[in-house]
């Protein structure tokens, strides 16, 4: 073996061991779900309508129509899939309104907000990293948001508590780039509030975000977003 072939062996392998390094300290840093995703509604509304409890009171269009207000208690949930695990993070500064119509939903309308310096992972540098220019750049663009054009679906009677599934169509708008997207929803009526939860998939690519991976692990492109929202009037 001549000088120059060893030295390049040499130096492939010590790439080799720092990369790996790194990727094992990628996965330490930045692995780990700590976020469970709590839903709005009942767990047996959630996952199927037909089981959910109604008591069989009719809410008046008086109670139903009108401007609600995102409260509080309202979350917004995103979720990647990698080699290892599914990883959620979760966003409670959460802002917006729900204006129902239920005579002409073509009159609906919505928007809401998220603070991108809210997002919790459970993990202070993953969070940290994901605020930064390498992804959200905070600095820039401290808020996403979401604009609603259409609630596909929605009858124009409600029961207390019964749980209707919809289309909730809108653009999402993170980074400045503008995406139109569909949530398969869920809304209910119960105690005065209204409860809307909903689910749609994007993609790293959909807002110019670069898919985080290494040697050692790799990231799903999709990115599952979930609303979990309680209004009030």
């Amino acid at each position: 073996m001549n000088k120059k072939t060893r030295n390049w062996i040499i130096a492939v392998v010590a790439v080799l061991v720092v990369g790996g390094a790194g990727a094992y300290a990628f996965m330490n840093n930045y692995l780990g779900n700590k976020v469970e995703i709590e839903s709005v509604l009942p767990a047996q509304a959630a996952g199927n309508t037909a089981e959910a409890a109604t008591t069989g009171t009719t809410v008046s269009k008086e109670d139903l129509n009108g401007t609600w207000n995102i409260s509080d208690a309202s979350k917004v949930y995103f979720s990647v899939t990698t080699s290892q695990e599914k990883v959620n993070f979760v966003d409670d500064k959460v802002s917006g309104t729900w204006d129902v119509n239920l005579d002409d939903a073509t009159q609906m309308k919505g928007q809401g907000a998220i603070e991108i310096d809210a997002i919790d992972s459970g993990n202070a540098q993953r969070d940290e990293h994901i605020k930064s220019d390498d992804f959200f750049q905070m600095s820039k663009y401290p808020q996403a948001t979401f604009t609603a054009t259409a609630f596909e679906g929605l009858p124009t009677e409600w029961n207390e508590g019964e749980v209707h599934d919809f289309k909730l169509e809108g653009t999402l708008n993170v980074k400045g780039i503008e995406k139109p997207v569909t949530f398969d929803a869920k809304a209910s009526y119960q105690d005065g509030k209204l409860l809307l939860s909903g689910t749609t998939v994007v993609t790293f690519e959909d807002f110019g975000l670069e898919n985080p991976h290494s040697v050692v692990v790799s990231t799903q492109n999709d990115i599952d977003v979930q609303l979990e929202l309680t209004l009030e009037k």
